[in-house]
């Protein structure tokens, strides 16, 4: 639900509710999360009140083991955007700096020309003793005529020289200067190479840690959801799709009042310049980009929604604008991301740990979304095309 295909962001604040959907370890809690155990479930299930107190615990550990997933997932897709940047500003120091030295270069051979030049003329107007055949000319001359043409030639010569070491000397100050751009655009070039093999690092290491609790999350809230089903005797994925439904209706509800809340600010202040426009795709490694299977998922999906494949063109149109279909796509000025477009981007997170990377999964969340805000895919892209910039 990027707020702009443009990259306007119109409303940028939404809580990120905790939501029923995460994952973690199976076997014995990694932290100082309690998570219900089988026996309790078991024990509870006599009891109504002991069995909605059960589901109340499990609902938290639900809640709990969301959290550290989502934000290591959030930190993986930080560093891999700044780490994309620090590669195009390399690019374009390097580019700089290459293109600063092959002027330097031309200037330095410009002015070693002009120089050479001079040298020469000097040579012919400076010459020692009976070799000067200039100076001989004009003193052995007899026809007036002679004179006066050989000191103009003289003339001629002398001022010759003088603008040939005129330019000379610009030459050599150009070649001077543009040498020392050159080294500092080096210089900066080398810093940013620096920075951008630091920020790879940064990438590589928030990524394994992001997989590594995304991993751990999903074997827990597997569980998690199985013990949920055994309570209310309904199914594992009936009661995560219940789960991400009410999260993300908690999420809609948060983000429509602080729309209302935007727009009464934006009606009592000035009117400000637009956020620019700022479409990326991060390396984010692992990530699934197939935009066919895609489409593909989304339509074997829609009747868990109560939809008929009717819906299924208004989609395609939907996300075709604001993602591509990409599960990498970010919004650089805004912060939305994945083929929904969630804004901010890790409120993915209530479908799943893997929020970050899979396709499937965002969208089940922007299924959700639309399910919850708009009612159907066509409702959600008559609103898209209804407001410019573009939005839903």
């Amino acid at each position: 639900m990027r707020r702009s295909h443009s990259g306007r962001a119109f409303v940028a604040a939404a809580v990120v509710l905790g939501a029923l959907v995460v994952p973690v370890v199976t076997a014995t809690p990694a932290s100082a999360t309690d998570y219900p155990t089988w026996q309790d479930v078991q024990a509870a299930k006599g009891n109504e009140q002991a069995k909605q107190a059960e589901v109340a615990k499990v609902q938290d550990a639900l809640r709990a083991v969301q959290a550290d997933a989502a934000a290591k997932s959030q930190t993986a897709l930080d560093a891999s955007a700044k780490a994309d940047q620090a590669d195009a500003e390399l690019g374009e120091a390097t580019q700089t700096a290459t293109s600063l030295q092959a002027q330097a270069d031309q200037a330095a051979q410009t002015a070693q020309r002009a120089q050479t030049r001079a040298g020469q003329l000097a040579a012919n107007l400076y010459r020692d003793g009976s070799t000067n055949q200039m100076t001989t000319k004009i003193a052995t001359a007899k026809d007036p005529d002679e004179l006066l043409y050989q000191l103009g030639a003289m003339d001629q010569l002398t001022t010759t020289w003088t603008s040939v070491l005129d330019d000379a000397s610009v030459a050599a100050g150009t070649a001077s200067s543009l040498h020392d751009q050159a080294t500092r655009a080096e210089a900066e070039r080398a810093r940013l190479a620096q920075a951008a093999e630091d920020r790879a690092a940064a990438a590589t290491s928030a990524q394994a840690k992001a997989d590594a609790a995304v991993a751990s999350t999903k074997d827990h809230s597997d569980e998690l959801y199985a013990q949920l089903a055994s309570l209310k005797d309904t199914t594992a994925k009936a009661e995560q799709q219940y789960a991400v439904g009410q999260a993300v209706a908690a999420q809609a509800a948060a983000q429509a009042r602080a729309a209302q809340a935007a727009a009464a600010a934006a009606a009592a202040a000035p009117t400000g310049a637009a956020a620019s426009s700022g479409d990326s795709y991060p390396s984010t490694g692992g990530v699934t980009v197939d935009p066919d299977a895609a489409k593909a998922y989304a339509r074997s999906v829609l009747g868990n929604y109560g939809w008929g494949d009717d819906q299924y063109g208004c989609l395609v149109s939907l996300w075709t604008q604001e993602s591509g279909w990409r599960a990498n796509a970010l919004n650089a000025s805004s912060g939305a991301y994945g083929i929904p477009q969630a804004l901010p981007a890790n409120k993915l997170s209530a479908a799943g740990a893997d929020w970050r990377t899979n396709q499937d999964t965002q969208i089940n969340w922007g299924l959700s979304y639309i399910k919850s805000s708009y009612g159907t895919p066509c409702g959600a892209w008559n609103h898209e095309m209804s407001v410019n910039p573009h939005w839903y």
